[in-house]
């Protein structure tokens, strides 16, 4: 994802818009909205992303005790704005042991939270069974917000979907037992509203996660 935009979808190349086609192309996937070139983690970083995009910006907030943010990726340009957002954060598995965590808003059939949990995509469709009671819950910009796993993705990892402000909301993390931390009602802060408290945000290593 380093360099130059990518898709949302599969990371392969794009085009930009031209002669031919007014919107960004994959080969594979047609109309995409690009994947921007993910920098290291900082809080400047996350003020770009916050600026650019039309859709939340979610992180646990307070981080849980020991957690650290470790990456932004945002789906878009500046033309349509920011279409996709995700964030990684990492830290202490519940069970011990690394975790990792990285939270998607996007827009109906962008793709990136199918991408990172490892399914066909562009969103949950059939993995995900919404005629059961929702198997976690999280606090999103104040309001309960059921997920449901999404079924049949790789085992290394649990993912979770569901809609907040109109939105998919994803939540994929590892490895699979840290699923646990779906089940405390997480709360979420949308950093379009956190104003400075932005720059209180501990920083970490960048995670190879957001990578992927």
């Amino acid at each position: 994802m380093r360099g130059e935009p990518s898709c949302p979808k599969c990371g392969g190349r794009v085009r930009a818009p031209g002669l031919f086609a007014d919107t960004w192309q994959c080969d594979l996937h047609g109309t995409v909205h690009p994947l921007q070139p993910v920098v290291p983690p900082s809080v400047e970083a996350l003020a770009v992303v916050v600026g650019r995009t039309r859709v939340p910006v979610w992180m646990p907030w307070p981080l849980p005790v020991g957690w650290l943010f470790t990456g932004v990726a945002c789906a878009g340009d500046d033309r349509s704005g920011g279409r996709a957002t995700a964030v990684a954060c990492s830290g202490p598995a519940p069970l011990g042991g690394p975790g990792e965590l990285i939270l998607v808003a996007e827009e109906l059939g962008v793709g990136l939270g199918a991408r990172y949990a490892g399914i066909e995509g562009p969103d949950p469709g059939e993995y995900l069974r919404v005629d059961k009671p929702a198997d976690g819950k999280v606090l999103a910009a104040g309001r309960p917000t059921p997920l449901w796993l999404v079924e049949n993705t790789p085992p290394d990892r649990a993912v979770f979907a569901g809609e907040a402000r109109g939105l998919w909301l994803w939540a994929v993390v590892w490895p699979e037992e840290s699923a646990l931390l779906m089940y405390d009602e997480l709360v979420l802060t949308d950093l379009r509203d956190a104003g400075a408290e932005v720059d209180l945000v501990p920083i970490g290593a960048l995670s190879p996660r957001i990578l992927d």
